[in-house]
């Protein structure tokens, strides 16, 4: 734990690079780069639990600039900084790269284009009672599709223990359901305020967003055959190669 936030991590040294997962996940979603991180990245890495998933603690409310803050102690330590942020950990990477010593920010996945209808069934999660399961496979699947890994994780992978919570016999998600109102991001705005050098990328099966949208915000944007909006979990050495690697550090 670091502070409020359940935080895996690795390497020794510099340059640093932070993990963001998206909603509904934790940060054992990167499992996978583990190794990969330990054949390429020559420094430090760090991926906690964003507030209010896995074991990290929640908020008082959930908005970009707060997940933001609560992340921010991470990144304080002098080393040359790269985040990487997967959907929601995206525009959280854009918001503390604008207020932190980040040298770069790779924003993936992240959906950029909300309807009305689309930001009012967020709400409408953000205000569900928690749901409690008689059994760890039955949460262990809301987990997986609620996270967006249906089909890329088995219900027995061990990352998935890290977005469950047991109690006295019952299941539920980790997650605090109200973050699911954290709304839309102002992409534009917050591009614009990030000193730190941005990119942004897609899988190119990614149904959440399009290369043409993304394009809009007049930063270099990738593109990665082949994946889809997991990008991160279907081929780590691939999204490495194909976004971090193009900021430096990675080898």
């Amino acid at each position: 734990m670091d502070g409020d936030l359940r935080v895996r991590s690795g390497g020794s040294g510099g340059p640093l690079l932070v993990l963001l997962h998206g909603l509904g996940a934790t940060a054992d979603v990167w499992a996978g780069w583990w190794p990969v991180l330990t054949r390429r990245w020559p420094g430090r890495w760090v991926a906690p639990d964003l507030p209010g998933h896995g074991g990290s603690a929640p908020l008082e409310a959930y908005t970009f600039d707060a997940l933001a803050t609560a992340v921010r102690p991470l990144v304080e330590s002098g080393e040359r900084t790269y985040v990487l942020g997967h959907s929601l950990g995206g525009v959280v990477a854009l918001a503390l790269a604008a207020e932190s010593p980040v040298a770069g920010v790779v924003g993936l996945g992240i959906k950029v284009a909300w309807s009305d209808e689309e930001l009012e069934r967020a709400r409408a999660l953000a205000q569900r009672p928690v749901a409690w399961f008689g059994s760890r496979e039955e949460a262990a699947a809301r987990y997986l599709r609620v996270a967006g890994l249906t089909g890329l994780l088995g219900p027995d992978d061990p990352a998935v223990d890290a977005g469950l919570v047991h109690d006295d016999g019952r299941w539920r998600l980790a997650l605090d359901g109200r973050a699911f109102g954290v709304g839309a991001p102002d992409m534009a705005g917050l591009v614009a305020r990030c000193p730190a050098d941005v990119t942004l990328a897609r899988g190119e099966h990614d149904p959440m967003n399009t290369a043409e949208q993304l394009e809009r915000y007049g930063v270099p944007t990738v593109t990665l055959p082949g994946l889809g909006h997991n990008a991160h979990v279907e081929s780590p050495e691939q999204c490495l190669t194909g976004t971090v690697s193009r900021l430096g550090g990675a080898h």
